[in-house]
């Protein structure tokens, strides 16, 4: 009877969900690819024949996770055919690089029974792979039905997931538990999985510790850093009003007076180091760029380099009444070549509360990391990270700033933290074989 309410309710919120699409496509027009695909039309995808590998990454983050999976399940289960679903337009427009002839993209289908059940009835997939979050109570029922093994892979599950889903416990609890199998990144995450009914099989770690970074753009970005004379430091992965946060402290700090390096110019941040911001969103380059000119800085973006960041400035500006240049990171795809261009990160979502954003390819491109007080999204990488110091805790954007420009300054210092993040990544490695192990033992090909 629950179910059957929230399928009608979730039926009758169709047109809504079709003109939220819509305006998302005004500034994202990849939300207007295949709509019909997420109402059960998926005229122009090949059907399957029960030979599908389905993995759903609902965002980038989730799809980038979901690369080293693929690539390793291919060499596993050769001829593997994927089919490959997402729920955002930057997951949809990263997961193109990751199929190859035969495979298939698809949006995830809206949560009614109709929806769900044309989906897995066209494709038919062989097994379906949650990464890390995503579980709908119509999907996790209808598969179940249907007789498709559907696994939540990487999974994770923050105290606050975990209150919202209690409160709903009479739809989260079936939904939750109609999985196959669950396999947690942290005995925590497991705890709180297992509290809503989850076959949690065992605890394998973060798959995104075995992801590798791009080399070709890794070494790009490192070439062009050895080109720039002074310290680079990227906000990564900036959140809605983070930005503003920053910009505003390098304002304030704009007409402090100029101190020598020896001093570590610290009262002259805007102007100490290059600041590099590179927003999570796409949708909001615009934005971004708009809000570093209000707050009196030039703007460079990316996608009007050639094939180099903008001649070198003065390793320090003379008076700090000179107009510094914020670097807008303003391109899809390149997070390895803007962390291969900077010295230090500071962690986007964390310094606004929003559970942070994810650490590990910072770490793994050896770029230490100072992260504010909002990691709950990410606690435990954000916990080892911080005990092997591999990152530093801050309590607000001043000290974050304080604190890069700090270690940016100091070469001895920066060269110890790159070494100690390379570190920290290795250490954690092994997940992504073990989830491999799990699936391939679920689907009896040992």
């Amino acid at each position: 009877m629950i179910r059957a309410l929230y399928s009608f309710l979730m039926w009758l919120v169709q047109p809504l969900v079709r003109r939220k699409l819509a305006r998302r496509a005004v500034a994202e027009p990849g939300y207007l690819i295949a709509m019909g695909e997420r109402f059960g039309q998926f005229e122009g995808c090949a059907s399957g024949a029960g030979d599908f590998i389905w993995i759903h990454a609902v965002s980038l983050g989730e799809t980038r996770a979901a690369a080293a999976l693929i690539a390793r399940l291919r060499e596993r289960l050769p001829g593997l055919r994927l089919l490959l679903t997402h729920g955002t337009a930057t997951g949809r427009a990263e997961g193109v690089a990751l199929l190859r002839p035969g495979d298939e993209q698809a949006w995830q289908p809206w949560d009614t029974p109709g929806n769900v059940t044309r989906f897995l009835r066209h494709f038919r997939p062989r097994i379906g792979i949650l990464m890390e979050t995503e579980v709908w109570p119509n999907m996790a029922a209808v598969c179940r039905e249907q007789g498709v093994p559907l696994v939540l892979a990487n999974a994770r599950l923050s105290d606050k997931s975990l209150k919202q889903a209690l409160r709903l416990a009479w739809l989260s609890r079936p939904a939750y538990g109609a999985l196959a199998a669950v396999w947690a990144q942290t005995q925590a995450d497991a705890d709180r999985l297992s509290r809503l009914d989850a076959n949690v099989r065992g605890v394998l770690g973060n798959i995104k510790f075995d992801a590798a970074p791009d080399r070709q753009l890794l070494d790009r970005g490192r070439a062009w850093r050895a080109g720039q004379p002074r310290a680079v430091v990227m906000f990564a992965s900036s959140r809605e009003g983070e930005e503003a946060l920053l910009l505003e402290h390098l304002k304030e700090n704009r007409a402090l007076a100029h101190v020598e390096r020896a001093e570590l110019a610290i009262n002259n941040v805007a102007n100490a180091v290059q600041w590099l911001i590179v927003p999570r969103h796409p949708q909001r380059f615009d934005e971004v760029a708009t809000l570093i000119t209000r707050h009196g800085f030039a703007v460079s973006r990316r996608s009007a380099w050639p094939d180099h960041p903008p001649a070198p400035a003065p390793a320090l500006a003379p008076t700090a009444t000179d107009t510094p240049t914020v670097w807008l990171g303003d391109s899809l795809g390149e997070m390895p070549l803007y962390y291969g261009l900077s010295d230090v990160v500071l962690l986007g979502g964390s310094f606004a509360p929003l559970g942070g954003q994810n650490l590990i390819e910072a770490a793994a491109c050896g770029c230490p990391v100072i992260m504010g007080p909002h990691t709950f999204n990410f606690l435990q990488a954000a916990e080892l990270a911080q005990a092997s110091g591999a990152a530093q805790r801050v309590h607000d954007i001043g000290e974050a700033v304080t604190a890069a420009c700090r270690l940016a300054l100091d070469d001895a210092a920066l060269k110890r933290g790159r070494q100690v993040t390379l570190t920290f990544a290795a250490a954690h490695r092994g997940a992504l074989e073990r989830t491999v192990d799990a699936i391939c033992e679920l689907l009896g090909q040992q």
